[in-house]
């Protein structure tokens, strides 16, 4: 019996719309990044994307439990000297919520070309509005 390997071309890809309102944040990064993967599907290699594009609405109402809102801070650095920026949670919350999924989504995928072109076939949106109409889009309740 040979390996099933399952090459890029032969993979066919749904779009998924997930409606984040009242979801909590981890809990819900990690089950669109598994579907951003492939895990989710039988045919799964970890070499090759094998995932599903993905659209997530109402990012502005997720929830994070506990004091994290204003305990967690999420930092970014220019390169200079006193270069160093932090943003809490609460924060990056009233200003881009969207970026808050997109941070949490990013650390689950691997850290190489594959994972930065798995983070290409995400939509995040604040409200209940997205522009993917057309790609007819199956709902999934998580």
């Amino acid at each position: 019996m040979k390996t099933f390997s399952a090459k890029t071309e032969e993979v066919e890809r749904k779009w998924i719309l997930v409606d984040a309102e009242g979801k909590i944040l981890g809990r819900l990064a990690s089950e669109v990044a598994k579907i951003l993967r492939g895990k989710h599907r039988p045919i799964y290699t970890p070499h090759v994307d094998t995932g599903d594009h993905v659209i997530i609405i109402n990012a502005s109402k997720v929830l994070l439990t506990g004091k994290k809102l204003k305990d967690k801070v999420y930092y970014r650095y220019s390169g200079y000297p006193g270069g160093l920026k932090s943003v809490t949670a609460e924060k990056l919350m009233q200003t881009h919520p969207e970026r808050l999924l997109q941070f949490a989504i990013k650390g689950m995928l691997p850290k190489n070309k594959l994972g930065r072109d798995m983070l290409k076939k995400i939509r995040i949106y604040a409200g209940s509005n997205h522009q993917q109409h057309a790609q007819k889009p199956e709902i999934l309740a998580i």
